[in-house]
This record gives C-alpha cells, sequence and structure tokens, in this order.
C-alpha cells in the first residue's frame, strides 16, 4: 500500500510546476510568507482550513479537495505511527452467542 502524497507535495506537482509559477508569487497572492509556503511544499506545516480556501480560490479547486488531501495523508501516517500507542480499551467487548 502506498501513502497519499502530502498536500504540498499535490500543490507542487499539480499547480505551481506545471504552470510555471514562482515560488515568492504564489506566497504573495496566498498572504503567507515564501518560507511557510516552502514548509507547506516540503510537507512540515499541514494544510489549515483557511489555507484551503486560500488554495481553493487560488487554484479553481474547493476547500475539500486540500482538507481530504490533508485527511488522507494524516490519516495514513496515523496508521502507521499507531502500532506503538498502548491504550487500554474502556469498553468492554460483547461476546456473541449462537442460538
Amino acid at each position: 500500500m502506498h501513502s497519499p502524497a502530502h498536500p504540498g507535495q499535490i500543490l507542487e506537482e499539480l499547480y505551481i510546476k506545471p504552470h510555471r509559477l514562482a515560488i515568492t508569487d504564489v506566497a504573495e497572492a496566498l498572504g503567507i510568507a515564501r518560507k511557510n509556503l516552502y514548509a507547506i511544499l516540503k510537507g512540515e506545516y499541514a494544510i489549515s482550513v483557511e489555507m484551503a480556501f486560500k488554495l481553493s480560490k487560488a487554484f479553481d479547486t474547493t476547500p475539500e479537495f486540500w482538507l481530504q488531501a490533508q485527511l488522507h495523508f494524516d490519516l495514513a501516517k496515523g496508521y502507521k505511527e499507531s502500532g506503538g500507542i498502548k491504550i487500554k480499551s474502556l469498553i468492554p467487548k460483547t461476546v456473541k452467542t449462537i442460538k
């Protein structure tokens, strides 16, 4: 099973590179610092709701597109890392009886 791409990778590969956009111009259009845009592209920053709306307006997409991409990325990462989480279940397991 492959891991979903971080939304920053999607942004770079599907929008910035094909349209030959300068990072400075994209950051300015989004109203963020270049260093913050670089952090998104490198997968260091998650896409917030506010950023999802900015990206949707800048690239004619929907905020849901960006937030779903972030959710898929986060869940895949969580599944990989959740094996080490040791939590006692608070809900008793029920026993099914055969009639």
